[in-house]
């Protein structure tokens, strides 16, 4: 006879069914919220408050279930909207500053709150805020085992991403006739279909319009394996227990090539129209070009123009290029930057003694326009990759301790130059040490990759992140206040406490403490900045931890 289930299990089975049932519902009625929220602009001083008042009640009711099926977070903000809304209705009010904001921040909500918890399967487990189309990466996980494809998904969406996870390649190619993602990630051993993932994943290419980024996981650990993982266009190949953050590593890579700023090219030549054709051929390939025709200006043009591929003619008059090569070498700072000779030399002997004086590469003249861009297009891909891994920190992707302190430096000079504030802030993960005591390490790591691309994704392009070691980060912000510096960060500590992280069978959160010091105060050294940013961040955590302080 067949093992009846528990009463309490019954309940707890319909209570998840509900709420997954209340999830699906959000799916639908938050995006609503937008759409009703952007119709406020257009609307009349009448309209408006009769929207604003269906609004208000349609947050209401939100507010009021949300954290009856468990969406706590959700229920929270729709009531700070929903008493926002009332405000201004009793107050007959609104100020068009007011209403562009309260538009934002329902679209925002919205947005958020459908990928952080209406989206997830179970309401405990949320995933990271979505942000807009554009924002936010796709990635379609093909993995048969279902504990690690939701383990996966769950993961990545800590980490800034749009995960969806599928055991079977039907439903696979199902979300494919929906939506194309930006990414895959398929297992190779798919247990009961009549196919491996890479058969699969070599047949789906072909169909694509444009190959999508490819990332293999497996147990198999042979060359063969690899070899045909080359062959079908994958980008990346991990084993299982597969490094989660290493992988989202490597997917970070890609889409950082794909959309990469333009390679940056110096071409030395004293042949002024032969390098100004070098220089078309290579911005015509979407590049950034300079020209030197004198060796002499060889150090302000590396220092200002921080070139990633230097063209060097072998021949030129009071200075050869292999003489320059080796004047380039003496700088620590450009040994990374690769050399290429552009010669009419053809004796073999005569370019292996020039690339031996600190060359990388030689060009004989003439060169064909599609062999150049292709020469120089490798290098500097390859001395890109390199300089990230050689700069960056390996679990983050962010800068390292040296170059994240040369950077309050660099930004601490230009607000003495330009009269704007700068902001220094340091943040630390709290108790971190019995995160990695209870759940292990790579769940440890896991929390620093998450803090990591939450602090990406919500910081401007023009900030600096740097991981200053083991759980403490360092962020300047250029043209910022210590106010708006305290504004971004407390929104990223509430963020980053929200999000919820998986070891094994234990789900648990983790927060942050934040220090700021600002160049609004007198003129300082760079290291009494960070001095200041340090006692803030001591103040928040013996404040009670989860805060942010100013110096």
């Amino acid at each position: 006879m067949a093992e009846q289930p528990s009463p309490t299990s019954e309940l707890q089975h319909q209570l998840q069914r509900l709420s997954e049932k209340f999830a699906e519902r959000l799916v639908q009625e938050l995006p609503e919220l937008a759409s009703k929220a952007k119709l406020l602009q257009a609307a009349d001083h009448e309209t408006q408050l009769q929207q604003l008042r269906s609004l208000r009640d349609q947050l209401h009711k939100l507010a009021g279930a949300a954290g009856t099926f468990g969406f706590a977070s959700i229920g929270q903000r729709a009531r700070e909207l929903e008493q926002q809304a009332m405000h201004w209705l009793e107050s007959l009010r609104l100020k068009d500053q007011d209403l562009q904001e309260f538009i934002h921040q329902l679209q925002q909500f919205a947005a958020q709150s459908v990928q952080s918890e209406a989206a997830a399967k179970s309401p405990a487990r949320p995933q990271k805020p979505l942000k807009a189309e554009t924002d936010v990466h796709c990635i379609y996980i093909l993995e048969d085992e279902v504990s690690i494809g939701e383990n996966m998904r769950l993961t990545l969406g800590n980490f800034g991403y749009h995960a969806e996870h599928f055991s079977r390649i039907a439903d696979f190619d199902a979300a494919l006739q929906r939506r194309l993602p930006d990414a895959l990630i398929i297992d190779v051993n798919l247990g009961d279909s009549e196919q491996t993932g890479l058969v699969y994943a070599a047949a789906l290419q072909q169909r694509l319009e444009q190959p999508l980024p490819l990332l293999v996981i497996t147990t198999e650990d042979d060359f063969a394996t690899h070899l045909e993982a080359v062959r079908v266009g994958a980008m990346g190949y991990f084993t299982k227990p597969v490094d989660i953050p290493q992988l989202e590593n490597r997917l970070d890579r890609c889409f950082a090539q794909q959309q990469g700023e333009p390679y940056r090219v110096l071409i030395v030549d004293d042949d002024h129209d032969l390098a100004s054709r070098y220089s078309l051929i290579l911005r015509g390939a979407n590049m950034l070009v300079e020209v030197l025709e004198t060796p002499a200006g060889i150090f302000e043009a590396m220092s200002r123009f921080n070139p990633e591929v230097v063209l060097l003619d072998v021949n030129m008059p009071d200075c050869t290029g292999p003489e320059l090569a080796q004047i380039i070498r003496f700088n620590d700072d450009w040994l990374r930057v690769p050399i290429i000779y552009l010669s009419a030399e053809t004796d073999i002997t005569r370019q292996m003694n020039a690339l031996i004086k600190a060359g990388d590469d030689f060009i004989t003249k003439p060169i064909g326009d599609n062999a150049l861009v292709t020469t120089v297009f490798s290098r500097a891909q390859r001395a890109r990759l390199l300089s990230i891994a050689l700069s960056r920190d390996s679990l983050t992707g962010l800068l390292k301790h040296a170059d994240i302190k040369e950077q309050v430096g660099i930004e601490l000079e230009r607000a003495q130059r330009s009269g704007k504030p700068a902001s220094v802030a340091m943040l630390d993960i709290d108790f971190f040490k019995k995160v990695n005591d209870s759940y292990g390490h790579v769940a440890g790591d896991n929390v620093i990759r998450a803090l990591a691309n939450l602090l990406r994704q919500r910081l401007r392009r023009v900030d600096s992140l740097g991981r200053y070691g083991g759980e403490e980060f360092l962020v300047v912000l250029p043209d910022c206040t210590a106010d708006q510096a305290l504004q971004v960060l407390d929104e990223i500590r509430q963020r980053f406490a929200d999000l919820q992280f998986i070891a094994g069978d234990s789900e648990f959160s983790v927060t942050l403490s934040a220090g700021i010091a600002s160049t609004e105060q007198a003129a300082q050294a760079a290291g009494e900045l960070l001095e200041r940013a340090d006692r803030a961040l001591y103040v928040a955590k013996h404040g009670g931890r989860n805060q942010v302080s100013q110096s």
